[in-house]
């Protein structure tokens, strides 16, 4: 080997050694990262990626399915309906803050007839509704209704203490003029120390039966902290049974809720 081929050879093996440290001096950052939920692999303490563990989104095999117990079609007056699905989470801790979903309608034959599509909260652990109001299908009757989520559900846990204070009671329920053009009064208690803003009330009526009759939907721009205030809800006609108990439903994304 000749002294001109060593000198060349020692130039390239530090050229080497210098691309080398300057590559590792970039790449350094990322391989010493900490895992965070929002890296798109899963890492540290996840069960699944970005989600699981220390992470605030459940994964999918965490969580149980959303029950759908029924969906109907109530008629406000001649060719008007309200479209409503009553469902569960069985989920205590965990809520989905925006779920599209999909009402479908058939006729007495089972023909399609027409849908309605829409965006919804699903609160932690208990039962709930998604309610439709003023659907117009022509002439004809919607006998059947359908109701899925029609969007990958986002799962995610609500901290203990938030779960615990924040609260939207119903109370004092007055129901009048039922064979006129029924009333109903509720009043409604934000107990918490948090203003929750956009609440969503939904109010489902039942025979003796326990058949629902009936349902209608109110909204709160704003419930300030301990706030007691009265929600109306209204029927142009009157009910096509005795209504004998009232179901009252508050919705609100939790996470929304501010202390003041």
């Amino acid at each position: 080997m000749t002294w001109a081929l060593k000198r060349q050879l020692t130039y390239v093996f530090f050229l080497i050694i210098f691309l080398g440290s300057f590559a590792y001096l970039l790449i350094r950052p990322s391989l010493n990262k900490a895992p965070t939920c929002v890296d798109g692999i899963q890492n540290g303490t996840e069960a699944g990626i970005d989600c699981g563990g220390g992470c605030a989104t459940a994964c999918l095999n965490q969580v149980d399915a959303v029950s759908i117990i029924w969906a109907r079609s109530f008629e406000v007056i001649t060719g008007r309906y309200n479209a409503v699905a009553y469902l569960e989470n069985h989920n205590q801790d965990k809520v989905v803050q925006k779920i599209n979903y999909r009402f479908r309608f058939a006729d007495k034959d089972n023909v399609y007839i027409g849908k309605r599509e829409g965006t919804a909260f699903i609160p932690a652990g208990q039962k709930f509704a998604v309610f439709e109001p003023g659907i117009d299908i022509g002439n004809s009757i919607p006998v059947y209704t359908t109701f899925d989520f029609i969007s990958t559900l986002t799962w995610v846990t609500v901290p203990g203490d938030r779960l615990s204070q924040i609260k939207v009671l119903p109370s004092n329920i007055r129901l009048s003029n039922t064979d006129t053009t029924p009333i109903m009064a509720v009043t409604l208690t934000n107990t918490s120390l948090f203003t929750i803003p956009r609440v969503n009330v939904i109010t489902i009526l039942y025979d003796a039966s326990n058949n629902a009759v009936a349902s209608s939907s109110s909204y709160l721009d704003q419930m300030a902290a301990q706030e007691s205030t009265d929600v109306n809800f209204t029927w142009p006609e009157p009910f096509k049974s005795v209504v004998v108990s009232k179901e009252i439903i508050p919705i609100f994304n939790i996470f929304d809720a501010k202390l003041k």
